[in-house]
């Protein structure tokens, strides 16, 4: 039977956010209890039951329930009908490994699969210097900063920005900004932010005057070919490349740092270590005025 579906305007957010939980726990895992959502969500049993209830109403046919493991199993026709399950998408959402409210977070995560990150040293601003940068970008207006470049010391003079995004490399947080001291659109690490005041003047600009932010390219990259065939082949498959060509879009603005997360061989020789840089550049002419400081 195909799944009914109702419009999801008419299904609040808390219910549609169980719907997608029980959907992605009964595919990924093979089984969706009643005590799966009732610890997830921090409701009781029979709320729990409720929401099984429900979405076996709207999409009849695509659970049966199995009273040898006291729960529904997707069926063969199991078509989603509230969560993307794409992997993608899937993967980050338990990396995230949160646990029930109020749980222990020894118990697990929400999905109950152990997700382990590396435990990178932490780069964060301060509550107030995040704050008052937040606030900046969400109303449009300048900010004062206190900024302690690599270059400038442990003396860091003032300085006016106006912030338009946030942006993370994986490593560390970026706040996107116009720069008035040099009259164009920098990156600033926030960690390296010493303090920040919101300014009662309205900023001039806007990421639509920031042409490296509203601009992508496309990334394309092939593995190093100091890597035997077999590896090579090997890495195409890892990164889902089509005809040889590893391609990724991205914002000029991030292009240096997409090349550096990757550990890409920068080099016009390839001259770099196969083994600790596995990637190289088959558009460098096309991609390096945007990025110059990421190629050697």
């Amino acid at each position: 039977m195909t799944p009914s579906f109702r419009p999801a305007s008419d299904i609040k957010r808390g219910t549609r956010q169980r719907l997608e939980y029980i959907e992605i726990m009964a595919y990924y895992t093979g089984v969706v209890t009643r005590s799966d959502v009732a610890r997830a969500f921090g409701i009781s049993d029979a709320a729990a039951t409720k929401d099984l209830k429900f979405y076996n109403e709207l999409a009849p046919g695509n659970l049966h329930y199995r009273h040898r493991v006291f729960g529904f199993v997707p069926g063969e026709d199991f078509t989603p009908l509230f969560a993307d399950l794409d992997p993608a998408v899937v993967l980050p959402v338990m990396a995230a490994n949160l646990v029930a409210p109020g749980a222990d977070p020894g118990e697990g995560s929400l999905y109950g699969i152990p997700v382990e990150r590396l435990p990178l040293p932490g780069r964060f601003p301060r509550r107030e210097v995040l704050a008052a940068v937040i606030r900046a970008i969400r109303h449009g207006r300048q900010l004062e900063v206190r900024y302690h470049s690599l270059s400038d010391g442990a003396d860091a003079e003032p300085r006016i920005l106006e912030p338009h995004s946030l942006a993370h490399t994986g490593l560390r947080w970026h706040v996107r900004a116009y720069d008035h001291r040099h009259y164009d659109f920098r990156d600033f690490v926030l960690s390296r932010i010493g303090s920040a005041t919101l300014l009662d003047v309205p900023a001039e600009s806007s990421m639509h005057y920031d042409d490296d932010w509203m601009e992508t390219v496309v990334l394309k990259l092939a593995p190093h070919p100091g890597l035997g065939e077999a590896r090579r082949q090997n890495l195409l498959m890892d990164y889902a490349a089509e005809d040889g060509v590893i391609a990724i879009p991205v914002r000029r603005a991030l292009l240096g740092y997409l090349l550096q997360r990757l550990s890409v061989d920068s080099t016009r020789e390839h001259s770099l270590n196969p083994e600790a840089y596995q990637l190289v550049v088959l558009n460098r002419e096309e991609i390096e005025p945007f990025a110059g400081w990421a190629f050697l």
